[in-house]
């Protein structure tokens, strides 16, 4: 009884933080004010749903997939590291530029060393994932993307930047790769 009273707390707690950060980015208009409305209890109704459905998608697909349960957190630990290597570029692209260092000059060759180490590190860790997580990846941030247009037309802000479309192609070719290999049986999730 111990156990599962304690199983049911920690899905509890998972659903709700799921649902909080799609809650908290909607109230900076990072995603739509759609994930912002609360029901009579002051809970995110539809942040709770979408999060839901995705987690029931993904649990009908460990169902379903021989193994898939490995292939789910291999991938959603490749889906991280793009933004690990986008961070760790930023603040290496911060360093080269001098920028927030007007207070604290003598920070800006340890953040250098400890940026350029993460920026590489993070490169190595995409080549180590491989090409098949990276592309099944691109398949979940395709849709992403939908949402992100979506928020950024809600609050009358320039939707994508001209290298930031660059991106965006290379995530919907990935995405199509990635389609095509799993028609062809060559990706498998």
């Amino acid at each position: 009884v111990g156990l599962g009273v304690s199983l049911l707390g920690a899905l509890l707690a998972w659903t709700l933080f799921a649902a909080e950060t799609l809650y908290v980015a909607s109230k900076d208009g990072t995603v739509p004010a759609f994930f912002h409305r609360e029901n009579k209890n002051a809970a995110p109704i539809n942040a709770l749903w979408a999060t839901n459905i995705g987690m029931q998608i993904f649990l009908i697909l460990n169902l379903f997939s021989a193994g898939s349960y490995q292939k789910m957190v291999a991938l959603a630990t490749s889906m991280i590291l793009i933004p690990y290597l986008f961070s760790a570029a930023y603040a290496a692209l911060l360093t080269v530029r001098k920028e927030t260092y007007d207070k604290d000059p003598q920070d800006l060759g340890k953040d250098s060393i400890i940026a350029w180490v993460a920026t590489v590190y993070g490169v190595w860790l995409l080549y180590a994932a491989g090409v098949e997580y990276l592309l099944l990846s691109m398949l979940l941030y395709a849709p992403g993307t939908f949402v992100y247009i979506w928020a950024r037309k809600e609050n009358k802000q320039v939707v994508f930047s001209a290298v930031e479309k660059l991106y965006v192609a290379a995530v919907f070719i990935g995405a199509i790769v990635a389609v095509v290999g799993l028609a062809q049986g060559k990706l498998s999730l």
